[in-house]
C-alpha cells in the first residue's frame, strides 16, 4: 500500500486526559485506507511532517483517530494543537509503518504499549476483533501514573465482554481508584519491563508487538528474550527508525 498525499478535514478534537486528547479525521474512504497498526504524517509546514500511530482500524469509510499527547514545552507540539484549534483542513501523507497485524497468524497476540503507543495497540485490536473475534489477546498497557491511561475503561470493557482478551494495566504510581471489576483485568505496579520480567508469560508462541520509545521497546526485548520469545514474531515501529546498534 503505497503513501497517498491528500486534504482531509478535521471533525471532532476532544480532551481525553489532561495531556492527551483525541482527534477525529475524514477524508475520502479509498485515500484513507490503511493496515491496522499503520501510522500517518501531518503536515506542520512544507518541511515539518509529524509522524502518528493511527488509532482506529480502517471501516472503509474514510474516518481516522489519532491519540495526541501534548507536551507545551515542545514547539511542534504546541504548532500542532494551535493548528487544530483553528484548522478545519489538514494536509497528511499516509499510510506509513510495516508494523502491522499479521492477519495470516492465528497465533496469540501479546501487545506492549506504552503511553499513547495504545493507539497503535487499540486499531490492532478493533481489526482482530473484526476478522478474527476468537484470537488471543493479552494487552500490556503501561503508563507512570493511573490518569495517563486514557482510555483505560475502554481496554476494561473489551477484557469484560471478550473472552479471549485479557488486560493488564501497568503504572509505576499507585492507582487513585480501583480497576473496572473483571476476572480478564489486573493491575501490576511499576516499570513495564520490570513487571514483565516477573509475569506469567510464554512470548516464544506469541505474535508480539511493542510501541513506546526506543528505551522501553528494548527494554522489553531483552526481557522477553530472556523468556524465549522468537525474534522474527517480533514487530515495533522502533526497529525501523531506531534500529538498535550491534
Amino acid at each position: 500500500m503505497s503513501a497517498r498525499t491528500l486534504t482531509c478535514q478535521v471533525t471532532e478534537v476532544e480532551n481525553l486526559s489532561p495531556d492527551v486528547f483525541g482527534v477525529t479525521l475524514t477524508g475520502r474512504a479509498e485515500a484513507m485506507q490503511h493496515a491496522p497498526g499503520q501510522y500517518l504524517e501531518l503536515k506542520l509546514d512544507d518541511t515539518t511532517w509529524v509522524p502518528f500511530s493511527i488509532a482506529s482500524a480502517d471501516r472503509s469509510d474514510g474516518v481516522i483517530e489519532l491519540h495526541i499527547q501534548h507536551w507545551p514545552e515542545r514547539d511542534n507540539s504546541a504548532r500542532l494543537r494551535e493548528l487544530l484549534q483553528v484548522a478545519n483542513q489538514l494536509t497528511l501523507r499516509l499510510p506509513g509503518g510495516e508494523c502491522v497485524l499479521d492477519r495470516e497468524s492465528e497465533r496469540p497476540l501479546l501487545l506492549i504499549a506504552a503511553g499513547t503507543g495504545f493507539s497503535q495497540m487499540k486499531a490492532i485490536v478493533e481489526a482482530v476483533l473484526h476478522e478474527q473475534p476468537e484470537r488471543e489477546v493479552s494487552l500490556w498497557w503501561a503508563a507512570r501514573e493511573h490518569r495517563d491511561l486514557y482510555l483505560e475503561q475502554l481496554a476494561s470493557q473489551w477484557a469484560q465482554a471478550h473472552a479471549n482478551i485479557c488486560f493488564h494495566a501497568v503504572t509505576e504510581s499507585p492507582l487513585e481508584e480501583p480497576l473496572a471489576a473483571g476476572e480478564r483485568i489486573s493491575h501490576h505496579l511499576g516499570r513495564i519491563d520490570q513487571v514483565l520480567k516477573t509475569a506469567d508469560i510464554t512470548p516464544e508462541t506469541h505474535d508480539v508487538y511493542i510501541s513506546g520509545s526506543p528505551n522501553m521497546v528494548y527494554a522489553c526485548l531483552d526481557v522477553l528474550d530472556t523468556k524465549g520469545i522468537k525474534l522474527e514474531r517480533v514487530f515495533s515501529d522502533v526497529f525501523a527508525y531506531a534500529p538498535r546498534s550491534t
